[in-house]
């Protein structure tokens, strides 16, 4: 049914630790923030409100504009968490796929930091090419999925709509493994370790596909698990701001379980998945017709291997280093 070997899985998240609990604290520092943040908007809304002759209906307000001011805080900073977080784990999980010895604790995180910036330079870098790589996937998987739809099955269309869904949300664990291929494979010119590593994985998309959809079922399920668990504890903190109730209660448990789910769960499937992904390439070369389907169905694999031809040593990819164009 799946292709990874779940034991080798866990083993090497648990010698990544130092990096899972620098994780764990990020993303509970956010979800912190949240709840303070969206708290103290409650209050302050609840106060006008009173004012006004509605403290509810200030409340409501105050709470949803603290909430959307973390969200906006935490967009503008996805550069950041892509960078440290997301990059830096599987810069230390492919060291350890390949047997070398990694420093504990602090180290780690250190450690995982310097070969980040040895490769990719300024997070916006990274960033460029990360967005870049999900516009190729998705239109890729776009074009290789859709002959359902163009059969006059009922009730077919909407199981379609469903299964592209899922298969969107498994991409967040595909372009990591891309970004794993480089970090392994060396070399100064990201744009073409990106481009090979694409390729590679159009050769392979039927196996890689079906093992990220597996995953993203089993990691959703465990999220949902995780919801139920911390509901109560999260809805006694939330009580210490008692103009938080009800919705909100709900809203910030979903924070908190997507965060414990970025922290820890995660970190599984993208293991999983770089662990399949590099057994299924293993002895093979990039396959010019699959390259040429890539080409046909995604301008963004163009601007790729514009970026790849042009870049000179240094990490400059010349006048075509430009913000990714539409896919």
């Amino acid at each position: 049914m799946w292709d990874f070997k779940m034991t080798e899985v866990v083993g090497l998240i648990s010698r990544s630790m130092p990096f899972v609990v620098f994780r764990l604290m990020i993303y509970v520092g956010i979800t912190i923030v949240y709840i303070v943040v969206t708290g103290g908007g409650a209050g302050i809304g609840w106060v006008a409100g009173k004012v006004g002759g509605d403290p509810a209906t200030g409340a409501a307000y105050g709470g949803l504009l603290g909430f959307g001011l973390v969200s906006a805080g935490i967009y503008f900073a996805r550069e950041y968490l892509l960078y440290m977080v997301k990059a830096g784990h599987i810069a230390v999980l492919v060291k350890l796929m390949d047997g070398e010895q990694l420093p504990d604790g602090k180290g780690q995180v250190a450690f995982a930091q310097d070969v980040v910036k040895q490769h990719f330079g300024e997070s916006s870098a990274l960033f460029a090419v990360d967005q870049l790589i999900k516009g190729i996937l998705k239109a890729f998987n776009r074009v290789m999925l859709t002959v359902a739809n163009f059969l006059p099955i009922p009730g077919l269309q909407g199981l379609v709509k469903t299964a592209n869904s899922v298969i969107n949300m498994s991409l967040t664990y595909v372009d990591e493994v891309i970004l794993a291929y480089h970090l392994r494979q060396g070399g100064d010119n990201t744009w073409e370790s990106a481009r090979r590593a694409l390729v590679l994985y159009a050769q392979n998309y039927k196996t890689l596909l079906k093992n990220a959809v597996f995953l993203t079922f089993f990691i959703w399920l465990l999220t949902l698990l995780v919801f139920i668990i911390v509901l109560a504890p999260v809805a006694g903190l939330i009580a210490l701001f008692p103009a938080l109730a009800g919705f909100w209660t709900f809203a910030l448990t979903a924070v908190f379980a997507f965060g414990l789910k970025a922290a820890l769960i995660d970190p599984i499937a993208m293991t999983a998945l770089m662990q399949v992904y590099f057994k299924s390439i293993e002895g093979q070369e990039p396959n010019p017709e699959w390259e040429a389907k890539l080409e046909q169905t995604s301008s963004k694999f163009r601007e790729l291997k514009d970026k790849a031809g042009s870049w000179v040593s240094g990490g400059s990819s010349g006048p075509t280093d430009t913000p990714p164009t539409g896919a």
